[in-house]
């Protein structure tokens, strides 16, 4: 039997694994629980992330992405091969050929490092892509044309903002700011007003909940549960959409900036396609209420949130699974 082509979203936060054949077949946390006085894996992907916050000393749940790139290798390494172990699609003659996609602005350092983990848990050869351009074929679009496209992918670590056109990127920019960088913002605001610590898993249920970026697109409440750093006891306190709208303000104009820059490099015909076309929005980011709104308000132009944003980078390694022999060789890193 011989093995089956295979496509990695490796993000901060998910790793989304889309095999030839079958579609997306896992959708898991990027963490893993180890034990540190061992040094070995007791739990990867839900089964850890349940850990988060909540472990003795010598249990650690670890995030081994950062801001899109790898942060702890052996630990990635060991994620990815639980991943395609539990996929199932190594054959017994051959290895599955793996395209894996990575932010933008990664040094040739970081995609070696993304390359050998690949290569390490079962893969060869391994090709590498451009996330917005991978999000922007899973979204639909057809970046092939001489036409432009601009997608803005906001994942966990990063987000990416694009304008394509012929098939690769014409003007991009990666920034390290996402949807992580939200749920950071949330919990500190949460201390600072209310003097009340909250988890990474709290903040983001409220990121998910009631916040909202464009002001008086949500009129959501919700009470949470933390620790009050006077008394060092259990407190519930209700938090607002208004007040995380305040939160979340300063991180979001951080976007609309980065999408601001890559509008004013884009050459005149194809911001032109842009005004028709839109901005096509992807990535769990895009989830978030009202930003939408605000993007189009801010940069003068439609902009749209792709279907099952989530999923988008993986699908498109689904179509470009379909088209691998076609893959440039540039893509498979020396």
């Amino acid at each position: 039997m011989f093995s089956r082509d295979i496509g990695i979203d490796l993000g901060t936060a998910n790793v989304l694994i889309h095999v030839k054949g079958k579609g997306i077949v896992l959708n898991e946390p990027s963490v893993v629980a180890m034990d540190r006085n061992t040094n070995r894996v007791l739990e990867v992907g839900h089964a850890a992330r349940r850990m988060v916050g909540r472990t003795p000393g010598n249990i650690e749940a670890i995030r081994p992405l950062k801001d899109g790139v790898i942060a702890d290798f052996d630990v990635t390494e060991a994620m990815l091969k639980h991943f395609i172990k539990k996929i199932n699609v190594r054959g017994f003659l051959s290895k599955p050929r793996i395209l894996v996609c990575c932010p933008t602005n990664i040094t040739k350092v970081e995609q070696k490092a993304i390359k050998e983990a690949a290569e390490k848990s079962g893969g060869k050869p391994v090709y590498l892509e451009e996330e917005p351009k991978v999000s922007a074929i899973g979204a639909g679009m057809d970046i092939f044309q001489p036409s432009g496209n601009m997608v803005v992918d906001i994942g966990g670590g990063t987000t990416d903002v694009a304008v394509l056109s012929m098939g690769d990127i014409v003007t991009a920019s990666s920034i390290k700011l996402a949807g992580d960088k939200f749920d950071q913002e949330i919990l500190q605001y949460i201390k600072r007003k209310y003097k009340l610590l909250i988890g990474d898993r709290t903040a983001e249920d409220i990121k998910i909940n009631v916040a909202t970026v464009f002001p008086g697109e949500r009129q959501e409440e919700m009470d949470i549960r933390g620790r009050d750093m006077v008394t060092g006891l259990p407190r519930t306190i209700t938090v607002q959409s208004e007040e995380i709208h305040d939160a979340l303000k300063e991180s979001v104009a951080v976007i609309v900036q980065a999408a601001k820059s890559v509008l004013e490099r884009t050459p005149p015909e194809l911001s032109a396609d842009i005004i028709d076309r839109g901005i096509i929005l992807t990535g769990g980011g895009a989830l978030l209420n009202g930003l939408d709104k605000l993007l189009s308000e801010e940069l003068k132009v439609p902009v749209f949130i792709a279907e099952e944003p989530m999923n988008c980078v993986v699908k498109g390694t689904g179509i470009m699974l379909e088209n691998i022999d076609k893959l440039p060789k540039r893509n498979t890193v020396k």
